[in-house]
């Protein structure tokens, strides 16, 4: 049990964040120079009231220097990206240089009377809330390290009050992982902070990547370039933020769950909640400010196209109710908001714009959504309608519609998926050919390797970078040893990485690129966040367990196990048959192969690499009445995972 389920915990626990410029890098090739040169034709780069909006209120910046953690290493380097202060080179398309440019500003900002943001510290926002005695925290970042030096960079500005109370606005770790940069269990116990959360919170922030986590941690890698240096030609901009925080990732559970749309005050500010349960995240709560007349729509609403299907792989998302949601705050709190923030980027500074900001938001979302299932009607796949789907005029023309981070293409693609699955219909793709065997097909009928690299360096040529990425894609599958295919491949997908407006494709594109060239750095599996790992259910250790069953090695095998938790008072039976693991709690099988007492603190450190089976067998931590041996086999059976396996060539059997 030594490697993490965990995507985003192992992603930003054990990755850096890029720093130098990039090696091997290509320039920009002519097709790649004029498509970047349209793009300054096609949207009006003379609005400026972006940068205007972005700056206002600004109080101050913390030092350039790169934030360290306790450990020494980097937590965060808003420094590497002094280089956005030129103009757009060959190399980025400009409409994500604005957007890196824009993500750049950073700092203590004022909002309101009362109301302050430190945005551009992590890759999410954290807003500060002056109460009667003490401060109101809504979402302390990613890390605690930056959370800490945020509310460190607002008292250096502000009198000095106590946090009283926390917001997490939602599930995901970049708005909850640094609680322990501010609030302490101490102030738990003493009842000297609260700590809101909308329902559902812990189960969605623990049960996300818990499965698939290791294939989540592996792709976010791409998604985020988080092995990508900070430069022209390599890592510019997330798109929804700068970058990721480097450093641990920590959990205080929350005091006061909020189960329904109402108001709450704490320490002496109205707050009105307002569920948006399913929409960007599974548990997720907007706020309205009435005294101040600000709402805060989380992450529902962004200076941007958000991402109905997240590139690192997530179960697709309700874009038909995230509209409904916004229509709700539109309807419900448009009239008496002048002033709308969110979780990332800046505000929305009059009630006219933030009324305007919610009803293009709104129909964003709706449209993509409605549109895709017309199509998907019609008889058209996900690769069709990906193509064919436009946005109309009146929500293109707008900055905040922009493929920053998700994108029309891939979102289209995610509407077809959450209705009808992978299976456009036609028979033939019914049961394919496995990829790599189908591109050493493909080349055969081609001509053969060489003669595929010879056409393919033409159509390169044409700046076809499309076309050359995915035949040199089936190139590779079939000849990973041939350089010529990889380099052509890996030119090709940095030109289409030079052009993407999205921060992901642009990462996913140079990551692929990258690795090609220089092969996939080992990965070691990481350890589960301490925090996180005692808010999960002990019934999800057992279906990880279950997904970490080898079937080939446990085919034939039988064995019945009980388990016992003293320190919990849980109890469970496990079973192994038909090369399958099941388990029911409270249930103790009478015929058990071994019944194994522990407790749950002893599993967290064996699962925390601070202990380990045999020893704590060994120590007494671990008591089994019955036959070990069948213990100790069932653990044998088990795969351990790392997030290095190839994704841009064949996986080596």
């Amino acid at each position: 049990m030594k490697t993490t389920c965990y995507a985003m915990i192992l992603l930003l626990t054990s990755l850096a964040l890029p720093l130098t410029a990039a090696a091997d890098s290509q320039p920009a090739q002519p097709a790649t120079a004029q498509a970047n040169a349209a793009v300054l034709q096609q949207l009006d780069f003379t609005d400026r009231q972006a940068f205007e909006a972005a700056r206002r209120g600004f109080i101050a910046a913390p030092p350039d220097d790169p934030l360290l953690n306790p450990d020494g290493s980097i937590a965060w380097n808003m420094g590497a990206y002094a280089f956005l202060a030129e103009e757009a080179p060959d190399t980025v398309n400009p409409s994500l240089w604005r957007q890196a440019q824009l993500n750049s500003i950073h700092g203590l900002f004022k909002v309101t009377e009362g109301i302050y943001q430190i945005r551009g510290m992590d890759l999410a926002n954290m807003t500060v809330i002056e109460g009667q005695t003490g401060l109101i925290i809504i979402d302390p970042l990613l890390s605690p390290t930056t959370a800490k030096a945020a509310l460190d960079l607002y008292l250096e500005h502000r009198p000095g009050k106590p946090v009283v109370a926390v917001i997490y606005t939602h599930s995901h770790v970049d708005h909850f992982a640094g609680v322990r940069g501010i609030v302490s269990d101490e102030d738990i116990q003493q009842q000297r902070v609260r700590i809101y959360a909308p329902e559902g919170f812990m189960e969605h922030a623990v049960s996300e990547n818990v499965i698939a986590g290791n294939a989540m941690t592996r792709r976010a890698m791409y998604m985020y370039g988080t092995d990508l240096p900070a430069s022209a030609t390599g890592h510019v901009d997330n798109g929804l933020g700068k970058a990721l925080s480097h450093g641990a990732l920590t959990l205080i559970p929350p005091t006061d769950i909020i189960t329904a749309n109402g108001t709450e005050m704490i320490d002496g500010v109205e707050v009105e909640f307002h569920l948006a349960q399913g929409s960007e995240a599974p548990a997720e709560m907007m706020m309205y400010f009435p005294a101040a007349r600000v709402l805060n729509t989380a992450e529902v609403t962004s200076h941007q196209l958000h991402n109905i299907y997240t590139l690192r792989g997530a179960e697709v998302r309700d874009a038909s109710r995230w509209s409904r949601y916004i229509d709700e705050v539109l309807d419900k709190y448009g009239p008496r908001t002048d002033i709308l923030m969110a979780q990332h980027h800046w505000p929305v500074w009059s009630q006219e714009d933030a009324r305007h900001f919610l009803a293009v938001q709104r129909d964003l979302y709706k449209f993509i959504h409605d549109q895709s299932v017309r199509l998907m009607n019609q008889g058209y796949r996900a690769d069709e309608i990906a193509e064919r789907i436009r946005l109309p005029d009146s929500l293109a023309s707008q900055w905040i519609t922009r493929d920053y981070y998700g994108t029309l293409r891939h979102n289209a693609r995610a509407i077809y998926q959450k209705y009808l699955g992978w299976y456009d219909a036609n028979p033939a793709n019914l049961n394919p050919l496995p990829m790599r065997e189908a591109a050493r097909k493909a080349m055969e009928y081609m001509g053969g390797i060489e003669q595929v690299i010879s056409r393919a360096q033409q159509d390169f040529e044409r700046g076809e970078y499309r076309w050359v990425a995915s035949v040199m894609s089936q190139a590779v599958f079939a000849h990973p040893d041939n350089q010529a295919a990889r380099e052509l491949n890996a030119a090709a997908l940095e030109q289409l990485g030079y052009q993407a407006e999205s921060g992901p494709w642009r990462n996913v594109y140079l990551a692929g690129a990258m690795e090609l060239r220089n092969g996939t750095e080992q990965q070691a599996g990481g350890a589960i966040a301490t925090d996180l790992l005692q808010a999960l259910d002990t019934g999800m250790f057992f279906d990880v367990l279950g997904v970490r069953l080898n079937g080939p090695r446990a085919e034939g095998k039988r064995m019945v196990l009980n388990w016992q938790f003293t320190d919990t008072q849980e109890q469970f039976r496990l079973n192994l048959q038909n090369a399958t693991l099941t388990w029911l709690p409270e249930r103790r099988a009478p015929e058990a192969d071994a019944s194994i007492t522990m407790t749950r603190a002893t599993l967290n450190a064996i699962l925390t690499q601070q202990n380990s089976f045999p020893a704590a067998i060994k120590s007494g931590d671990i008591r089994i009445e019955g036959n070990p041996q069948v213990f100790l086999e069932l653990l044998s059976l088990m795969d351990s995972f790392t997030p290095d396996f190839a994704l841009i060539e064949p996986i080596t059997e």
